[in-house]
């Protein structure tokens, strides 16, 4: 993999999405039926690719023949990119997820991201011993039981025990009909569990997603809770005072220090791909911030490669030699 210029540091991006048909699976809150509710949608994701300048998606892949040229794709991507690995934090199912990771299994991650409910925790067990998962992602805003439910207590005992990083995505959810009110829309809601298991690595990405606070009160209180920085943040823009990527950045690195704070950029369909426009705002921001070498090389690959237990050195081609 080519160094590239002015990055003498790997990059893993902690946060993605494969493209594949319903790729939120059991976790989604459900298609919006309401058509003045998707028309409203259309109309914000519109708005939101003229602002950013990114091309309509392509359509999620159906079929396995897709998904095959998908993860090829995506391979390919990180080439392009110069990106050593990238963590998909969801795709339709375990099963699904972990074929696309052994296709690429130096370069893709995989999580699982069944729902969190009786039996979840043996489906845990086998998603990460059977199909080599090496994470857990829930969404908080449609999450059924309470997280400190006693029915899934095996959960965080299994992640704890195997040290197992699990990725709670809390705050606003969706567009049109989005969620904004939910028992588990706060990171504070996950306040009991993650004091009881301080064992288990807990990311909360996108700055909290609006519960920017809340996430900072829940970083202060415990080691073990980790900041992920993915996607476009433009919730800052719904926020009652100013708020900007840098103030975001700034106030993480002020609480917890750039050792739990983890790049990310919430990548999934193409023709985007890998969304480096990102990649490059957040390291502007990191330096502009008078972050040491040291530390930047944590924030955007260090933490994660430590948490996921993955080399950063690329792994060495098998000699062709007779």
């Amino acid at each position: 993999m080519p160094e590239h210029p002015g990055r003498p540091f790997p990059i893993i991006d902690s946060h993605a999405h494969f493209p594949v048909a319903n790729t939120t699976g059991p976790l989604s809150a459900g298609p919006v039926e309401h058509p003045l509710l998707r028309a409203y949608t259309a109309e914000r994701q519109a708005r939101m690719n003229k602002e950013w300048g990114t091309p309509a998606s392509e359509p999620p892949a159906e079929d396995q023949e897709q998904v095959d040229a998908y993860a090829d794709r995506w391979a390919a991507e990180l080439d392009a990119e110069d990106v050593r690995w990238v963590t998909f934090v969801t795709g339709r199912s375990n099963e699904l997820l972990a074929g696309v990771v052994r296709r690429h299994p130096e370069r893709f991650i995989g999580y699982a991201h069944h729902q969190l409910e009786p039996g979840a925790g043996a489906e845990l067990r086998r998603a990460v011993d059977e199909l080599g998962l090496k994470g857990y992602k829930l969404l908080g805003p449609t999450t059924p039981l309470p997280f400190e439910d006693p029915s899934v207590r095996d959960v965080w005992e299994f992640c704890a025990e195997r040290r197992l990083p699990v990725l709670i995505h809390f705050g606003f959810l969706g567009r049109g009909g989005g969620v904004v009110s939910h028992p588990r829309i706060s990171p504070l809601s996950l306040f009991s569990v993650a004091r009881d298991f301080p064992e288990v690595p807990f990311i909360v990405p996108h700055f909290g997603a609006g519960y920017w606070h809340d996430l900072l009160a829940l970083c202060w209180s415990l080691p073990n809770v980790y900041v992920d920085t993915s996607g476009s943040n433009q919730w800052v823009r719904w926020m009652p005072y100013p708020l900007t990527l840098e103030d975001l950045f700034r106030k993480a690195f002020e609480t917890i220090g750039p050792e739990r704070v983890l790049f990310g950029t919430d990548s999934a369909a193409f023709p985007r791909g890998f969304a480096t426009r990102y990649l490059h705002e957040q390291l502007r921001v990191c330096y502009t911030l008078n972050q040491s070498e040291e530390a930047i090389a944590k924030v955007f690959g260090g933490n994660a490669a430590e948490l996921l237990q993955v080399p950063l050195a690329p792994s060495a081609q098998p000699s062709t030699e007779p």
